[in-house]
């Protein structure tokens, strides 16, 4: 999934960002501190400045396996290039940018007057907005947007409807994320998906809403019961919720709302269209059909493999992923168990939840339009899911396949295998994938095979 684990590592292993200022040492100082005590392997230090929040989000010994998860992918870490310090909800939140061998990568860390650790997040280091171009096939004078918060229950999370120029009514889609806590432009490295999505299909008269994802904002407190969590909470009601939202909004077509989901959010659009009657079509974009666990055995395998490593540490690396996904995959698997992925910390009940979930069937039991769209250099849900799909779905004339051999997990082209550092150079969603959907959505084209 999306630069997987990485995200996956910030799924659960985040706490909430509410506190006050840190008096001494100052927070850039402490944060660096923090930082150089997990490159030393000195997790008992870090454990130590936990608060109560913290140390129930992170028992003793998952900060060792969530920095042994990230290191198995982007390798050894190098140094800090950039420190910011800003206030969220009172915290004093200093935001590193971590060179690692094979990545970059942001640490968040949260400080709360005292100077214990109310916070600690890994992401994909997000650009500048300034240097990640407009796509060129924006028209910028075509649309406009507009701020529309999600709200659902008591969550409430920025969103942006980016609604075609004159009266409409318009079709209308959802953008639905991948794994991990993702900003509304699905922000990955040095590209912005979402953002290119949005202003490509608005240019071409339809509306696009995005939103932040709930585990982005909400941190470990994103659902009713931590150790309860399950897709619904992280991605499949809000998607749902953004339907219903976008559906009653001026000058759109509720007939004609679809949902256009990318990596876990395309895995999971078969379950959210089968629960929501408003969805119009879904468009799924590097869908897996397996279980995430086995995807990322496959992911650690193919990092590794390109880095260059020592074929022992190498195989190392890749067993104790192994490993991971063979005990989420036990018969033995109870609610209440503690497993990781990856190294990230993840409740039992999340993976009880989709062990039942057979996308594909889910898929043929839909009869509203289906458009499937993989990329060729994808590594981290490989072209033979699309194959996989055609199997799942044979005869099923509402259903649309297409492969486009260039392009990588984020659907922006380039050359050679694709490997996570390719992420770190800006680039934009291609053309012709924006130009399919609006195709398929406004004039019913189904784009060549």
């Amino acid at each position: 999934m999306k630069a997987t684990a990485v995200m996956l590592i910030s799924l659960l292993a985040c706490a909430t960002l509410a506190a006050q200022t840190l008096e001494n040492p100052p927070p850039e100082a402490a944060g660096r501190q923090v930082i150089t005590e997990l490159v030393a392997g000195q997790f008992d230090k870090v454990e130590a400045m936990y608060n109560a929040q913290m140390a129930a989000a992170l028992p003793p010994g998952r900060i060792a396996a969530v920095w042994s998860g990230l290191i198995q992918q982007t390798g050894p870490f190098d140094s800090i290039t950039e420190a910011t310090t800003t206030k969220a909800q009172g915290l004093d939140v200093v935001v590193f940018t971590c060179k690692f061998k094979n990545a970059s990568l942001d640490a968040l860390i949260a400080f709360e007057p005292g100077g214990k650790i109310a916070g600690l997040l890994f992401r994909p280091h997000a650009a500048p907005v300034a240097a990640v171009a407009v796509p060129p096939y924006a028209r910028p004078d075509s649309f406009v947007e507009q701020p529309l918060a999600l709200v659902n229950g008591r969550f409430e999370l920025p969103g942006t409807l980016a609604m075609p120029k004159g009266d409409g009514p318009f079709p209308a889609v959802i953008l639905v994320h991948g794994s991990g806590p993702n900003d509304a432009d699905e922000t990955v490295g040095a590209g912005k998906p979402f953002r290119d999505m949005a202003w490509g299909l608005a240019s071409r008269g339809v509306a696009v809403y995005r939103y932040t994802k709930r585990t982005l904002k909400y941190g470990a407190q994103f659902s009713d019961d931590p150790a309860k969590v399950t897709v619904d909470d992280e991605t499949v009601s809000d998607a749902r919720a953004a339907v219903a939202l976008v559906a009653k909004q001026p000058k759109i077509d509720p007939a004609r709302v679809f949902l256009v989901g990318h990596s876990l959010g395309a895995y999971l659009a078969p379950r959210i269209a089968t629960g929501d009657a408003q969805i119009a079509g879904i468009v799924m974009m590097a869908a897996n059909t397996r279980p995430i666990e086995q995807l990322a055995v496959e992911q650690i395998r193919y990092i590794v493999s390109s880095s260059g490593m020592p074929e022992e540490e190498a195989q190392k690396q890749i067993s104790a992923v192994q490993e991971e996904a063979s005990k989420i995959e036990s018969p033995n698997l109870k609610p209440g168990d503690s497993t990781t992925l990856l190294g990230a910390p993840v409740p039992a009940s999340y993976w009880l939840d989709l062990r039942t979930y057979h996308p594909a069937d889910v898929a043929a039991s839909l009869k509203i339009p289906i458009l499937i769209l993989q990329g060729g250099r994808d590594y981290q849900v490989v072209p033979a899911s699309l194959e996989e799909w055609r199997k799942g779905l044979a005869g099923h004339q509402n259903v649309t396949f297409k492969l486009y051999p260039a392009l990588n997990h984020l659907f922006i082209a380039g050359t050679g295998p694709s490997l996570p550092q390719e992420y770190t150079k800006p680039g934009n969603v291609a053309e012709e994938v924006v130009t399919d959907i609006s195709a398929w959505i406004s004039a019913g084209r189904r784009p060549a095979n």
